[in-house]
């Protein structure tokens, strides 16, 4: 007997795989310093903006005679000029057939987007380019100006990590609380030319994790992320192009923020790019071999000087550049507290760009600075805030309806600012 030709309804069923959230590395705003994470809450403080002391200079004379010198109280500026959001909404019958009791998913989802977005900001500072929304503009006070590798030859042993300690220290720098970042795809490389190396606590260690973790004296930390920065360089520093000074805008020496030199490709809009990293070249005929002065003592260090450009430079149609840097950066070679050249740039001095590179950094002093001020209520919302346990971010979630509309909206919105000491801090330059 032949089975009725029956019309059965398929029912589907949206089952729960258990499936984890796929995780970014997030680690700088885990380690960061958030003393004035809600500076709006200090007293007197007014404003999205607040300042902070860097310790002050001045210079030692070789005599018992007293020269009185002026003092100068440094700061540094932090801003909230950051903010995101990130939101969804159902009608009625979305959330009570659909949505209700998945809702935690939706959130958590939410949440971890909002905050991988905060953290890939702060880790901007690495090459400088955080934008400050409330401007348009890049905040050019923040990140290093010194710099570790060339962009082109691999960083991939623990002897090249204790040499880019030793070089950052040998300006100047905390000797504790060192952190490294360091890209997540360099890790492998450097842990197994460790493990060639007869050191056998360390690597039963890192055997284990496969990390690189601590070492050096005093232990410098070391931290992965797959969210550094890429620092796409200008024409001049991908060509390997050599540019030979020509003049600077202050010849006394007091306070050198912007030079111009020679030797770019005439009419070219992209020959420097904002964050372009620069070093003057030894052995260049006739001219001095320029070094940093140790930030504290002024005697010279071992250090060749570098630079950074705080924006985007187009050559002349002679090829000429001018580069202009933000005060932290400023070059100083007459006899003030703020010296920090051995010799005076002169006219022939020649200097390099840094290709294209991957960013890792280096801070000492807890001088990366984090500010998430907590957003207030939204009556008559119902409104919460917490925090992202996997990233640290302060977040706000609020949610409500749209009179009339079969709409029910639910918004998580955060508001932060960083800074990155430029003194405190030194870019490490990975190949792409």
């Amino acid at each position: 007997m032949a089975l009725p030709n029956n019309t059965l309804q398929q029912v589907q069923t949206y089952q729960e795989s258990d499936l984890a959230f796929l995780q970014n590395l997030c680690c700088g705003i885990a380690t960061a310093n958030t003393k004035f994470k809600n500076f709006n809450d200090l007293e007197a403080n007014l404003g999205s903006s607040v300042t902070f002391d860097r310790p002050p200079r001045y210079t030692t004379a070789a005599s018992l005679i007293a020269t009185f010198q002026p003092s100068t109280q440094l700061v540094q500026t932090l801003t909230a000029s950051q903010s995101a959001n990130t939101s969804y909404a159902f009608s009625a019958e979305q959330f009570i057939f659909n949505v209700e009791e998945y809702m935690e998913k939706f959130g958590k989802a939410a949440m971890q987007e909002l905050a991988t977005q905060v953290e890939i900001d702060i880790l901007r500072n690495a090459n400088s380019s955080v934008m400050n929304q409330l401007t348009g503009q890049l905040v050019t006070d923040s990140g290093p100006y010194r710099f570790y590798g060339d962009g082109v030859t691999a960083i991939n042993s623990y002897q090249q990590l204790a040499q880019m300690i030793a070089n950052f220290k040998n300006f100047g720098s905390v000797n504790t609380g060192i952190k490294v970042y360091l890209p997540d795809i360099a890790i492998p490389a450097i842990v197994g030319t460790g493990l060639n190396q007869f050191a056998q606590d360390r690597n039963n260690e890192i055997a284990m994790s496969w990390e690189v973790g601590r070492f050096g004296t005093p232990p410098v930390e070391y931290y992965q992320s797959n969210l550094l920065p890429v620092q796409m360089a200008g024409n001049v520093g991908n060509n390997g192009t050599v540019l030979t000074l020509v003049s600077v805008n202050d010849p006394t020496g007091a306070n050198v923020t912007s030079l111009t030199f020679s030797g770019a490709t005439a009419n070219d809009t992209n020959a420097i790019a904002a964050g372009d990293l620069l070093q003057f070249q030894d052995g260049v005929s006739g001219q001095n071999n320029l070094r940093f002065l140790t930030y504290i003592g002024h005697t010279p260090s071992a250090q060749p000087v570098q630079f950074r450009s705080i924006s985007q430079v187009t050559a002349t149609s002679g090829g000429n550049v001018t580069i202009n840097l933000n005060p932290a950066n400023a070059l100083v070679w007459a006899p003030t507290a703020n010296q920090n050249l051995n010799y005076p740039l002169v006219a022939g001095m020649q200097v390099k760009a840094l290709p294209n590179h991957r960013c890792g950094f280096i801070v000492s002093g807890n001088a990366l600075y984090v500010a998430m001020p907590r957003l207030p209520d939204q009556p008559p919302f119902p409104t919460s805030s917490t925090s992202d346990p996997d990233t640290g971010v302060s977040l706000r979630m609020y949610y409500g309806s749209l009179f009339g509309q079969n709409q029910q909206g639910f918004v998580n919105d955060v508001i932060w600012g960083s800074t990155l000491v430029p003194d405190y801090s030194m870019r490490i330059a990975f190949p792409l």
